[in-house]
Formats: C-alpha cells, sequence, structure tokens
C-alpha cells in the first residue's frame, strides 16, 4: 500500500462486507439429518426467531420455516410446556409421542457445541397442569459454561479465519472506517479491538450472557450486539451505509492514491461519482491517482490466490536474476491463508549481499520488467533505514526499507486454473497491485513479523512490548528498555520467546 495514501487513511486492505451486518437466508449444508428443527415465534418474536434459524443452519441444523410432520424438535422461549402443546392444538396439529418439545437453551447449547446435546431433562418441556400458575414457566436456565479467561491483546490469541460471528465484526468495522473517514482514530480503534476480539473466539454468541468477560467490548460496542440479536441489524451501521459522506469517501479512497484530504477536497467541492471527476478539467492528480484512475477497474476486483502465485513466480524469477541467494517471501494477507487480497506484498533480503547490491536490486528489477512491458506504475521509496536507532513508540509506524510500489501487468496464461480465456477476452492481462520490501538481513524476522499483519495483530503486539515486558517492537527490530539492549532474532519464533509469548502461526493472526 502507498505509504501516502496510508498516512493519511489508514490501511484499508481489509474491506468490510456490507451485506454482514444483515442475516441473509441462504442454503446451509445440513450435517445432522436425523433432526428437523421447528423453531416457535410465539413470545419469541419473528426477527430473533429468523436470527436464531440463520444460525442453527450455519451450525448445520435442518431448520423448517413451517412446521410438518417431518419435524422431530420444536424449540420455544419463554413458553411452558401446556403453551406449546396448546399452540400445537390451536394449529390442529397432531402431536406424535416422538415430537421433542424443548426449551430454546437447548439450541443455544447444541450451536455451541457445534453438534446436537442431550435432550435432557433441564431442557425439556411438559405439559404440566400447574403450568399457567407458574409465575415462571419453563425450565431453570442452566448458568453460562465457563468461559476462559480472554486476553486483551490479539497476539495472545489464535485467531483463524473461521470467524462465526461476522454479523457483529462486519457490523463494528463499518462504524470503525467511518470513524478513520472522521479521523477519529480513537472511537476506530474501539470498534477494531471489538472485532478482533470477537473473531477469535470459538462459539457464536447468541445471547447477551455470552458477552460476558469478553474484554475490549464497551458499552456502546454492547449495545450494536444486542440491537443486532433483538431486531437482526443495528440502525447505527444502517444509517452509516446511507451517509452520503461515508459513501462517497468508501469511493474517493477505492483508487490507487487517494487518501483522506483529498477524499475531503473531492466531497466539499460536490462530487459524488468517480466519472465526474475523472471529466473535470480543473482538478489535477498525482501520477499515482492517474494509475489509478486508468486500472481502475482490475484494481478494485479482488486479486485471487493462483494470482498471487503466479505473481509470485514473476518476482522470485526476477529477484533471482540478480540475486540468486536471496529469500523472497509472500507476505500479508495471503501468508495468513486468505484466498481473496487487494494486492500482494513480498518481503526480500539477501544473507549473502553487499549494502550496495540489496540498494540496486529493486532498481534492476524494475528495468528488467519495464524491458518486458510488464512494469505500469512503479514508485520506488529509498531506505532511510539507521541500523542503531531505536523503534518507534508509535503502534502504527512504517518502516523505513527500501520498498517499491507497482501496478504490474500478470498475462492471463501464467495464472494457473484462470477462468480468463485469451479467445473470450479481448485483454489478455490483468493489472496487479503488488510491494515489494528490501530489508537487511539481520532485519528480516522483524520485517516478516510486521509485513505479515494483521493490522490489529500488529498494533496489539507492539502494545504488548510496551506495557506488559517493558520492550520497542517494530519492523526493524526489538529494544529491552531494562537490559538497554537490542534483542536479535533470527526467525518469528525467537521473537514471539524473547516476548514471552506462546508462538501464533500465521494463519492464527488474523485479528
Amino acid at each position: 500500500m502507498d505509504p501516502r495514501a496510508m498516512a493519511l487513511s489508514g490501511p484499508r486492505k481489509k474491506r468490510p462486507r456490507q451485506t454482514g451486518v444483515t442475516m441473509a437466508s441462504m442454503p446451509q449444508d445440513i450435517k445432522f439429518r436425523d433432526l428437523v428443527l421447528f423453531i416457535l415465534e410465539k413470545k419469541m418474536g419473528a426477527t430473533r426467531r429468523m436470527f436464531l434459524m440463520e444460525l442453527a443452519r450455519r451450525k448445520g441444523f435442518r431448520v423448517e420455516n413451517e412446521f410438518s410432520d417431518s419435524v422431530t424438535h420444536i424449540v420455544a422461549e419463554n413458553n411452558s410446556g401446556s403453551e406449546v402443546l396448546e399452540w400445537l392444538q390451536v394449529q390442529k396439529i397432531k402431536v406424535s409421542s416422538e415430537l421433542e418439545v424443548l426449551d430454546v437453551s437447548w439450541l443455544i447449547e447444541c450451536m455451541r457445541a457445534g453438534e446436537p446435546v442431550e435432550t435432557t431433562g433441564k431442557y425439556q418441556l411438559v405439559a404440566r397442569s400447574d403450568d399457567s400458575a407458574s409465575p415462571n414457566p419453563g425450565p431453570q436456565k442452566t448458568p453460562l459454561l465457563a468461559v476462559q479467561k480472554i486476553s486483551q491483546y490479539a497476539c495472545q490469541r489464535r485467531t483463524t479465519l473461521n470467524n462465526c460471528n461476522h454479523i457483529f465484526t462486519d457490523a463494528f468495522e463499518i462504524l470503525a472506517e467511518n470513524y478513520e473517514f472522521r479521523e477519529n482514530e480513537g472511537c476506530a480503534v474501539t470498534f477494531l479491538r471489538a472485532a478482533s476480539v470477537l473473531k477469535s473466539l470459538p462459539f457464536t454468541i447468541i445471547t447477551m450472557r455470552d458477552t460476558e468477560g469478553i474484554p475490549c467490548l464497551g458499552d456502546k460496542a454492547k449495545g450494536i450486539i444486542e440491537e443486532i440479536i433483538e431486531d437482526g441489524e443495528s440502525s447505527e451501521v444502517k444509517a452509516v451505509l446511507n451517509d452520503e459522506r461515508y459513501k462517497s469517501f468508501k469511493l474517493f479512497t477505492s483508487v490507487f492514491g487517494v487518501g483522506l484530504k483529498t477524499s475531503e477536497k473531492w466531497f466539499r467541492m460536490g462530487f459524488r461519482t468517480l466519472s465526474k471527476i475523472r471529466s473535470d478539467k480543473s482538478l489535477t492528480f498525482t501520477r499515482m491517482q492517474r494509475a489509478g484512475f486508468h486500472y481502475y477497474e482490475d484494481l478494485v476486483s479482488h486479486v485471487t490466490r493462483a494470482e498471487a502465485e503466479a505473481v509470485s513466480v514473476l518476482v522470485k524469477e526476477a529477484v533471482w536474476a540478480f540475486l540468486p541467494d536471496a529469500f523472497v517471501t509472500m507476505t500479508g494477507g495471503f501468508r495468513r491463508g486468505k484466498k481473496m487480497g487487494h494486492d500482494v506484498d513480498f518481503l526480500i533480503t539477501s544473507p549473502g549481499s553487499t549494502e550496495e547490491e540489496e540498494q540496486q536490486l529493486l532498481h534492476k528489477v524494475m528495468n528488467l520488467w519495464e524491458k518486458k512491458g510488464l512494469l505500469l506504475y512503479c514508485d520506488l521509496v529509498e531506505s532511510t533505514f539507521e541500523k542503531f536507532k531505536l523503534p518507534s513508540r508509535k503502534v502504527d509506524a512504517l518502516d523505513h526499507f527500501q520498498k517499491c510500489f507497482l501496478i504490474l501487468k500478470l498475462h492471463h496464461q501464467r495464472v494457473v486454473d484462470s477462468e480468463k480465456s485469451s479467445q473470450q477476452e479481448e485483454k489478455t492481462w490483468k493489472a496487479i497491485r503488488v510491494d515489494l520490501v528490501m530489508c537487511p538481513y539481520e532485519c528480516h524476522a522483524y520485517a516478516l513479523l510486521g509485513w505479515t499483519g494483521s493490522r490489529q495483530f500488529e498494533r496489539d503486539l507492539r502494545r504488548y512490548a510496551t506495557h506488559e515486558r517493558r520492550m520497542m517492537l517494530d519492523n526493524h527490530g526489538l529494544w529491552d528498555k531494562t537490559k538497554r539492549i537490542f534483542l536479535k532474532a533470527e526467525s518469528e519464533e525467537e521473537i514471539f520467546a524473547h516476548l514471552g509469548l506462546d508462538y501464533i502461526e500465521p494463519w492464527e493472526r488474523n485479528a
């Protein structure tokens, strides 16, 4: 990502799904075919019923919209057994002796466990003659399963891509993005931390009781969760998605090279579409912005894993032509296991090269690609790295290594399993955003850790180093303030050991 745009607007590699804040009905894989559930709307409400139906379907349960003879389990909330039986009689439904009538707490426990649990007495709703007189019908609610202590730091949590709380995390990330657009960093970070901790949970939040003991959830975040549980969506998120300023900034910052200051200027000038901006003769664009507009359609489309691997081959071929012993590592989201991204990042280092060879490598690679007609745009930033300078105190600080921000031409024929066909498409290539970073070998482990991400994982790793270990960490190294020395590391595992942390694999850093 271009540091100039990032300095204004912050990294935008993660783009929240706008459709993720409501529960959309979709076909799900059924894992437990012996069970057919029907959730009773009475006393529950249509919105909460739909919420629970979708969650259960995602967990592999078959849930019917209407009651039928195939139903094996009825699930009810705040109803006694007699009330459920009365409802069935009003509907003129013949009740089978094998039909299970259960409290909603059974379904919640099933979803926590990821499989059906025993329909023991505490979950069963039994019709009794005195049910109607009971002030609290239904079974005694069981206490929550003991929640293991969850750290406030993402670097002490394992966060894979299997996010079972995306309806909440998508909402938080939209709100955080809106605060970033308004340059309110404090509120943005608050919601990003809340999203981060929910992504690490091994269970789906279904009731507000599930949020007890979870760090980083302030009153506002809990209010958003409660509203989504009750209504299926957040009114605040809905308002943001319909806000003209948010929609305009989202659109403007999707252009390579456009940050918050430029977006603010265009918005104040009354622009709302890119076509109007492009056609306005009074506007001047930077070289980066001109490239962003020229290759816009390609750059806003997702980069697939296959495309990233094809770019990796291109990069390695070019680098090894000049430094055969160089290490070339794909970093960012693809190293964390993502199947899609918006650009491809690479870290390059060479243990046997001289300082001059390191400084010249990226220049030589750019010249090679330019001769081959593959270089569509290039911005090479020279290194300002100082070996003995202390790490930055800022958790979002950029490093000072030599780096190159590129747009490369990737021919479809180089992509394995490419869906594009040169016979069907007039255009035989796609413009891809690529970042190359060249670092000294002694900094390689720290640079690899930093460029792997995720953004929130790295923020918390640096916060943890400062507040818990009296150390200063950045992409260049780790400074021990107590011993007043730099701690050397040959690998990411050694850095975690220096910090007293259990090692977390790259695919578990999707905080």
